[in-house]
């Protein structure tokens, strides 16, 4: 900033304030909550969270109106889709054993507004999506009652007509999330065993779907009489992955509920990997068994297999499906109401969102100002909301947070080790980490070339400048001994992970650009067959040379805990296909997206920005602290100097007259 002309300096700082970076304690493990999950309640809480209302509904919509028998594709190149995401998540959740998910994922390595803006959008989707699952659970349950709950609302209690709303307010829906909401309030351990009870119930009637469907199954349905195994071709089985791959979306449960795990080193990374293979496996021979019954293109999309037992003359076997169906929308509401408070809980702790919603119960230790209030506006949603309509938000929050978390792994992956400067912090985690000893005169600094490096004693002093000079190492986020003759010159110089985050910026754009040329170059833009081919081969080799220039850069070598293999390619290709399925949302989505992050700016630079724990960090008396400094000629000089947070400029060294005699007594020796 000392070298910035006039009047760019407020700008200069307004930047840096805005991507500020999270500060974790080096105790990761010490909270507010409470740590009693095992992996078993991760992975039925992950479980939970995607097999829901999909299992009895997606399948048979997306196998009659989009792919037919071919569903299985679907399902399992949206589960491997999943897999990449799922994958970062894991990394974060067992490296940053903190609640908060994307939001404090993106905090800690891309920048504060990026990640209050995560943590708001995810905050809507979570609304949202537990608002629909109650619709969903409400007209299931009324359809078994032949619609006597909406026929009585309708006609004692109101309806009206107005756009977006729903004909009647559906006090069912409203209703058990008020409920579900007083038991979360109850603590994690109450919530973690009603997730067992439903978890366990839905997986059994899909045990029962399974065996009781393959008895019943006929593969003449796959039969080119009844259309074939792939009547929609490519292009269906990968539209219809499109639609599959929000099945997968519970997930990202267990990275919300790390704060709360025994050992989430070991559990996040294990219950993610068991849920998902466990989710897909559901949805793979749920599909193969819907379609072995009957024809798939006489499936009723509003509820395909009870439909599809009634039709083969098993009518009592519709009502077990029923029963699971209910069970397993309990488990994605109870995930729903689990994982938002904590997001919300979060972003209040580190001042970003009132701090109302950061108080914990310290008999339950859980956020429950977040659960009751958020459980109040989701019920209210639900109210009041068409089915429909709410679904029409979902999908681009998530989608968003996915690129981000993926993005952040990269950036982190090739970030140095940062400490600060009074040792009790870190923006690079490592919950594993050895407490560092205790400081004697002074600390020690990492050896970085070109920056004060300060030592305990004058000896230790002569010892380090002469090993400075011969041992050259390369460090995290530099290039590789290897490209070093050949690259050296041109990227050398750079601070190290600055090339690094420059090139995952470009992989974001070229990734959007890329997407947008595939999805729109030739229908609306109509661009001409020349200009589309020069576009996808530019963007494409952009996104390339992205992914290259990061990998000939030096990774952190982590292995205490779980690590995402083939980075850069597994995070990039997670990004891709994420921007990709943004490309399809319909343009009223973007519409309401753009409307709700300007309503999350107006919180940020309203409240946030001037309550953020960080910006307050940054405000508090420096310290000072003792250097020994290398003069060019070779002499050692002792200097007095402030410690100032990390990214502002240090001010310049105070000499001390009492301790110049003595340095220069001391360069006269030399």
């Amino acid at each position: 900033m000392a070298a910035c002309p006039r009047g760019c300096t407020p700008a200069v700082r307004l930047c840096q304030r805005l991507n500020r970076l999270k500060t974790l304690d080096d105790d990761m493990m010490a909270t507010s909550l409470k740590r009693c999950l095992s992996t078993l309640d991760l992975t039925l809480m992950g479980v939970g969270g995607m097999v829901g209302s999909g299992l009895y509904v997606l399948t048979g919509t997306v196998a009659k109106d989009m792919v037919g028998p071919a569903v299985i594709l679907s399902f399992l190149f949206a589960g491997f889709a999943s897999l990449l995401a799922a994958f970062c998540y894991a990394e974060f959740g067992a490296r940053i054993p903190k609640t908060g998910s994307a939001y404090m994922f993106t905090y800690v390595s891309v920048g504060e507004i990026w990640a209050f803006l995560i943590g708001w959008n995810v905050i809507l989707e979570n609304m949202i999506g537990g608002a629909a699952v109650a619709r969903a659970w409400s007209g299931y349950l009324d359809s078994i009652f032949n619609h006597a709950i909406q026929n009585f609302t309708e006609t004692h209690v109101m309806q009206w007509n107005v756009p977006f709303l729903a004909h009647y307010p559906d006090i069912l829906a409203a209703g058990i999330l008020v409920v579900a909401s007083f038991f979360i309030s109850f603590g994690v351990q109450v919530s973690s065993y009603l997730n067992h009870i439903f978890s366990t119930i839905s997986m059994g009637v899909i045990v029962f779907i399974l065996v009781f469907g393959f008895m019943l199954a006929e593969p003449a349905n796959w039969s080119q009489k009844e259309g074939g195994f792939a009547p929609f071709g490519l292009s269906g089985i990968l539209a219809g992955s499109a639609t599959c791959f929000y099945a997968f979306v519970g997930f990202d449960v267990i990275a919300s509920s790390s704060e709360e795990a025994k050992n989430p080193q070991k559990a996040v990374p294990i219950a993610t990997a068991i849920s998902l293979g466990l989710a897909a496996t559901a949805y793979v021979l749920v599909s193969t068994v819907l379609t072995l019954m009957v024809p798939w293109h006489t499936l009723d999309p509003n509820s395909a297999l009870a439909d599809a037992f009634f039709r083969r003359g098993y009518s009592w076997a519709g009502v077990i499906v029923a029963v699971g169906s209910i069970c397993a929308m309990n488990t994605v509401l109870l995930c729903n109401l689990f994982s938002l408070p904590r997001i919300v809980y979060a972003m209040a702790e580190d001042g970003l969102f009132f701090s109302f919603f950061s108080r914990v119960n310290p008999v339950t230790k859980v956020p429950v100002n977040a659960i009751l209030v958020f459980g109040i506006l989701m019920a209210t949603m639900s109210l009041i909301f068409d089915l429909e309509a709410l679904v029409q938000f979902l999908s681009i929050g998530t989608l968003l947070a996915y690129t981000f978390v993926a993005a952040s792994v990269i950036v982190l992956r090739f970030q140095p080790e940062k400490t600060s400067d009074k040792g009790t912090a870190s923006t690079s985690p490592n919950p594993n980490a050895e407490p560092s000893p205790a400081p004697s005169e002074s600390q020690n600094i990492t050896e970085d070339s070109g920056e004060l490096k300060q030592y305990e004693s004058f000896s230790d002093k002569l010892q380090l400048v002469e090993r400075q000079k011969t041992a050259e190492r390369r460090g995290v986020g530099q290039l590789r001994a290897f490209w070093e003759p050949y690259l050296g010159r041109l990227l050398g110089d750079c601070e190290p992970g600055e090339v690094v985050a420059f090139c995952v910026l470009t992989l974001i754009v070229s990734s959007v650009s890329l997407c947008a040329v595939v999805e729109f170059g030739q229908k609306q833009l109509q661009l001409p067959l020349w200009s589309f081919t020069t576009l996808l081969v530019i963007f494409s080799l952009a996104f390339v040379a992205s992914l290259a220039l990061i990998w000939i850069h030096e990774p952190q070598a982590n292995s205490k805990t779980f690590q995402v293999p083939l980075v850069p390619l597994i995070p990039g290709a997670s990004i891709l296909i994420n921007v990709f399925l943004m490309m399809k949302l319909s343009p009223l989505t973007w519409i309401r997206f753009t409307v709700w992050i300007a309503v999350g700016l107006f919180v940020y630079f309203g409240y946030g920005i001037w309550h953020s724990k960080e910006g307050l960090r940054e405000l508090q008396p420096k310290d000072m602290a003792a250097r020994y400094v290398v003069l060019p000629s070779g002499s050692l000089v002792e200097t007095v100097q402030s410690v100032q947070p990390e990214g502002q400029m240090d001010s310049a060294p105070h000499m001390n007259p009492s301790d110049n005699s003595a340095a220069e007594e001391y360069t006269g020796n030399r």
